[in-house]
């Protein structure tokens, strides 16, 4: 039992919080993106907005990263 409390130790919810990955804190703003992208536009599919995101993201050299979100959503609306 002491081997088993010993051995868990390095997987507690603190250690954890150390290794999260920059791709999870993508996915997060991903998510919130979303979020805002369905709640603007309800008529349009996840696949619609998703698309309308690449395009956007086409549109900007292949880069989201460094656009602030309120332009991306603006930019992402013209096209839907």
């Amino acid at each position: 039992e002491d081997i088993l409390q010993k051995t868990s130790l390095p997987f507690s919810t603190n250690s954890y919080d150390a290794f999260i990955s920059p791709n999870m804190l993508n996915l997060s703003s991903f998510v919130k993106l979303m979020k805002k992208l369905q709640e603007i536009h309800p008529e349009a599919s996840r696949d619609k907005i998703v698309n309308a995101l690449l395009e956007v993201k086409n549109n900007n050299n292949g880069i989201l990263s460094g656009l602030p979100i309120n332009s991306i959503v603006e930019r992402t609306s013209v096209v839907l």
